[in-house]
Parts: C-alpha cells; sequence; structure tokens
C-alpha cells in the first residue's frame, strides 16, 4: 500500500521554524564572515526567503539549521566575491572569501557545542567591547530585541542606540575580534555581561514596552530557563541571586493584570494567585546566593523576598526594604536604583521624604516615564492632585507601553476630576 504523502508545511510552521533557529544560524554565519554583523544578518534573511520558498514546495529538510546555515554561506561567498570586484582591499576581502569557501566543517564542528543560546551569549559578550556595547549587541542580534526596545532599556532615544549598535559591529569586523564560544576559563570574565542580557530580556519580557500584552510569557521563560544554566555553569552567588529575582518576580505574573487585562499594581494584587513553588525556589536560591557572595542580583532578590514573605500588602516590611536598598544605592548606585529607594523610603518613612528624593533625579530621568510616574503617585499620596495630574501627564508623553498607558490615564482622570 502506498504511502500519503505529507502534506507542505503551512507558512506559520516554516516561519515558527525560522523563529526557534534565527539566534543559532545567525551566531554561526557571522563566525564564518568573519564577525561581519551586517553581511551575515542580511544574508542569513536570504537565505530565510530560500527556505520560504523551497520548504513549502518540497517540505522542511531533516537538519533545517544546518541547510540555512549552508545556503547563507553560499551567499556570503557570492557577496564577498562581487565585493572583490569593487572594493580596494582585494587580497583582504578574496582571502576572506576563500576561507569561508573552505568552512565545511564549520558547520558541524558547532553542532557539537550545546544546543543552548546562554553559549551565543557568552560569545557575543566578548570582552574587547565597552560593556554596554556587549549586552546591547546580544539583546538585538541573539535575543530578538528590537532597537527601540534596547534603547528604552538603557533610557536613550532609540537613534542614539542604532548608533552604538552599528559601532560595536564595525569594531568586531574592523578589529577581527574572535567571534567564537569562549573557553571555560574565559567564562567568569563576561559572565556580567551575559547576566546584565539575561536580566534585560527578562525585564523585557516581565514589563513589555511594546504591543497589546503587558507579559511577554516567552521571554521570561527563556531569561529564567537560561539563568538556570548559568546557575550550572558558574558556581558563584550572584547567578543564584539573578535566578531568584527573577523567579520571585514572575512569580506574581498571574495577579499582575485583572480580567480586562488592565495592570494590577503589586499593593492591590490578590497573593492568593501568587505562584508558591516558584517563591519556595526563589526564597531559597536567594539565601544561598546572600551566604556566597553579597552582589546587586542577590540584594535585589532579597527585597523580592521581603514583599514574597508578606502575606498582606500592609504586612510589607518597607524598612527593611528601604536599607536594602540603601545598600545598592551605596555599593552600586544607578538612577533607577536611586528611584526605587526613593519610592522604598516614602513608603517606610512618608511620601514627602520619598518625593525629596524623587525630585533630586528629574535631571537623570526626565526621560523615564516610570519617573513620573512614580512622582504622580507620591503626590496623588500627598493629596497635591494638582500636581500629581501634571506628573500623570508627564509620564503619558514619554510613550509607556499600551497597558501602562491606560492605568495612566485612568489616574489622570481621576486627579483631573478631583482637581478641575
Amino acid at each position: 500500500m502506498s504511502r500519503e504523502p505529507e502534506p507542505a508545511p503551512s507558512r506559520a510552521a516554516i516561519e515558527a521554524i525560522f523563529r526557534a533557529e534565527r539566534s543559532r544560524v545567525l551566531a554561526t554565519v557571522i563566525r564564518l564572515v568573519g564577525g561581519d554583523f551586517d553581511l551575515a544578518e542580511e544574508m542569513v534573511q536570504e537565505a530565510f526567503i530560500a527556505g520560504l520558498g523551497e520548504w513549502a514546495a518540497a517540505g522542511v529538510p531533516a537538519q533545517p539549521r544546518a541547510w540555512l546555515v549552508g545556503v547563507a554561506r553560499h551567499k556570503a561567498i557570492d557577496a564577498i566575491r562581487r565585493r572583490v570586484r569593487f572594493a580596494e582591499k582585494r587580497d583582504e576581502l578574496a582571502a576572506r572569501a576563500a576561507a569561508l569557501a573552505d568552512a565545511h566543517g564549520a558547520i558541524e564542528t558547532d553542532a557539537a557545542v550545546p544546543d543552548d543560546r546562554l553559549r551565543l551569549i557568552f560569545t557575543c559578550c566578548h570582552p574587547a567591547l565597552a560593556r554596554e556595547a556587549q549586552v546591547a549587541l546580544t539583546l538585538r542580534t541573539l535575543c530578538g530585541l528590537t532597537t527601540d526596545e534596547i534603547a528604552r532599556a538603557f533610557l536613550v532615544p532609540p537613534p542614539t542606540m542604532a548608533q552604538r549598535l552599528v559601532r560595536a559591529k564595525a569594531k568586531i569586523r574592523d578589529a577581527a575580534i574572535p567571534y567564537r564560544v569562549p573557553e571555560p576559563a574565559d567564562l567568569p570574565e563576561r559572565l556580567e555581561a551575559v547576566m546584565a542580557v539575561i536580566y534585560l530580556v527578562f525585564n523585557e519580557g516581565y514589563v513589555a514596552s511594546a504591543g497589546d500584552e503587558h507579559i511577554r510569557r516567552e521571554l521570561c521563560r527563556e531569561a529564567i530557563r537560561l539563568g538556570r544554566l548559568v546557575v550550572e555553569l558558574v558556581p558563584r552567588g550572584e547567578p543564584r541571586g539573578l535566578l531568584a529575582l527573577m523567579l520571585l518576580h514572575d512569580a506574581r505574573r498571574a495577579a499582575r493584570v485583572d480580567a480586562a487585562g488592565d495592570l494590577v499594581l503589586l499593593e492591590d494584587q490578590d497573593r492568593g494567585r501568587w505562584d508558591a513553588a516558584a517563591i519556595a525556589d526563589g526564597l531559597t536560591l536567594v539565601e544561598d546566593a546572600l551566604r556566597r557572595e553579597v552582589g546587586p542580583y542577590g540584594v535585589q532578590a532579597a527585597i523580592a523576598a521581603v514583599h514574597a514573605r508578606a502575606a498582606r500588602a500592609d504586612q510589607t516590611d518597607w524598612p527593611q526594604i528601604a536599607a536594602l536598598y540603601d545598600v545598592l544605592l551605596e555599593r552600586w548606585p544607578t538612577p533607577v536604583i536611586a528611584l526605587n529607594h526613593a519610592v522604598a523610603v516614602a513608603m517606610a518613612r512618608g511620601p514627602e521624604t520619598g518625593l525629596a528624593l524623587c525630585d533630586r533625579l528629574a535631571g537623570e530621568l526626565d526621560a523615564y516615564h516610570l519617573f513620573h510616574a512614580a512622582r504622580a503617585d507620591l503626590l496623588r499620596r500627598l493629596d497635591r492632585r494638582g500636581e500629581a495630574a501634571a506628573a500623570y501627564a508627564a509620564a503619558l508623553a514619554r510613550q509607556p507601553g499600551p497597558i501602562e498607558r491606560r492605568f495612566l490615564e485612568r489616574r489622570l482622570a481621576e486627579m483631573s476630576a478631583a482637581h478641575p
């Protein structure tokens, strides 16, 4: 009896494979073309277009990643040879083309690397680049965040971040920085940047800066998965602190939006909907982390643990949270930590005190919508409704995500109604 031919894969199924394989394919092609990010991204895109047409007709190959890398490699060879005919550095480009043409075994060699994005993140976080460039380039290339999303995370305008990404790619290309998986001995010097990447991916998932969903669960899940791998790879306290911090935040996910999809503040959340297993896991990890070392992720996880231990919002130990923020601000000062410190002080010692601390940050955080939202809330608590309305309007002018926007609009309407 003859077998029925398998149905051709749908466009959606093919696109799902592309999304799953993109970072691994791109990482391999970047290495094969000598660190030329722009060329690699262009050739990978062409390979995806070729795959979309061919796979729809002939079916998905047994090894789609190898197929895509192979097509991208051949297209890169052609592109480099075209450049040779016009570029001044003929010898250099010809040598690159020849090396690429001989790279048949590179794809199979790369397949021996553990199939996880963490190794690729370690690869991208090369110490020859400035730390911010390492993190931004990795977020853009391997984690798929947009330039706008990365700019928001770094509190800079998108054009500024775009220029930084261009400069980082150019440095890798021009300085011939090796783009390969580091040796085990090289991992510790890249650890801080790798953890920053993972936490920023988690944050983008936890408070989505674009789209209709406040939480992008797939990003949160991936960041936590990567965090677990770092804990296994590096026996230090800070990776445990990072994982604990993500777990304790993610444990509140189900309570952070209501049935209508609107934002629910921490103090108003139904704590019965918090994930008790994730909290237990996070509390164990944070204790272990702080026994090993005291670092910024561990201290932030300790703050999240104070919230997690409170059965009701009015049982939260705000003086302890403020004291932990004192430690963070003294040892690892950033404007955002200073803002969170101001809010904790407001809850522990009164909104007037917190507002005074908050106002000191106006110059550094004027472009940050959460700065204006925090000021607005403190002014609301002080019943200074006209000023609160102005602060809510300022927060809205800084283009928050859609769910945050709805929340801020409701608060603005409340303040405006009470203070015509």
